[in-house]
């Protein structure tokens, strides 16, 4: 397994976590309750939020290899099952399906408030975490999820109408290989079974963010290749920042989970350089701690290190 040292980043030792799950959240007109999991560092106070979203398909129960980093590290996540998940069929209902994209934006707004219910669920966490520290983070239809809290606007495939649907209580993002513009550049087979990603405007995102992408992402979404996955990006304003993890396809290496079906790039080495920058620009983007960030970006910078670079604007 990659180490720290292999990538020549630093970053803290982890400690013990506790995660417990679902904490069930009713939600009436959802179709369905909204299941949650927590996890958390088991010592620490003010501890910063971080409010996953997962990939298309995916559940509370993945993504370990980003989870655990982060919570061993000092942060409490926040994991939803959103209805487009395997364990449900509304994916596959065809009045419900193009509205899959809005009802992960309502999941996350009412995680945002019942964040007493959920650190009252975990033994120990009360009065521990930081509320006014919360970063939206996401992978793949998951980073749009994140992308919309900062100002991200998705025009409905429904209504034509492009809503400000972002959220004043999540201070910065984090988008994994993540989908870019539409227009033409989008496939049949996108505007088919992905009619949300049509029009996508970037140019309100003004928070802070990292976007992550792959190199090697080619998704049958676009026909413009890899680049795609980094328009949140170059189309955002802000304080933004690039990783680009070489050979990464859509997984980067594996952070769904190494046995995932989806990973068809297995790689610790690119995990573990996710894993790190990502913790590194968390602890930079709360407050928590700049060095690590500082680090990342004189490891990064140029191109010159075999697992990816780091850029800034």
């Amino acid at each position: 397994m990659t180490t720290y040292e292999s990538t020549g980043l630093t970053g803290p030792l982890p400690t013990p976590t506790v995660s417990v799950k679902p904490v069930v959240l009713p939600a009436p007109r959802r179709g369905a309750d909204l299941h949650v999991r927590v996890s958390a560092p088991v010592t620490g106070t003010d501890l910063p939020i971080v409010l996953f979203a997962h990939g298309f398909g995916s559940h509370l129960d993945g993504y370990a290899p980003l989870v655990d980093h982060w919570a061993s590290r000092g942060f409490v996540v926040l994991q939803a099952t959103h209805l487009d998940s395997r364990r449900y069929d509304v994916a596959a209902d065809a009045l419900r399906q193009p509205h899959l994209w809005r009802y992960r934006v309502q999941d996350m707004r009412r995680i945002l408030d019942e964040l007493d219910i959920l650190e009252a669920s975990v033994p120990g966490l009360a009065g521990r975490m930081d509320h006014r520290r919360i970063v939206a983070a996401g992978h793949s239809f998951g980073g749009q999820t994140a992308g919309i809290l900062v100002g991200l606007r998705v025009t409905d495939p429904k209504t034509r109408i492009a809503e400000d649907l972002s959220d004043s209580r999540v201070m910065a993002s984090i988008q994994l290989a993540t989908a870019g513009k539409g227009g033409d550049e989008l496939t049949p087979f996108a505007l088919e079974k992905a009619p949300w990603l049509r029009d996508q405007d970037f140019s309100h995102v003004t928070a802070p963010g990292l976007v992550i992408a792959g190199d090697e992402d080619e998704l049958p979404l676009s026909t413009r290749g890899p680049s795609w996955t980094t328009d949140p990006y170059t189309l955002s304003g802000g304080d933004k920042s690039l990783l680009t993890v070489y050979g990464g396809q859509h997984s980067l290496g594996g952070i769904a989970g190494y046995e995932a079906a989806e990973t068809t790039d297995e790689h610790p080495g690119r995990v573990a350089l996710v894993q790190q920058v990502s913790l590194a620009y968390l602890r930079h983007v709360t407050g928590t701690d700049h060095t690590d960030w500082e680090t990342a970006q004189t490891a990064l910078a140029g191109g010159s290190h075999p697992l990816g670079r780091l850029e800034s604007k």
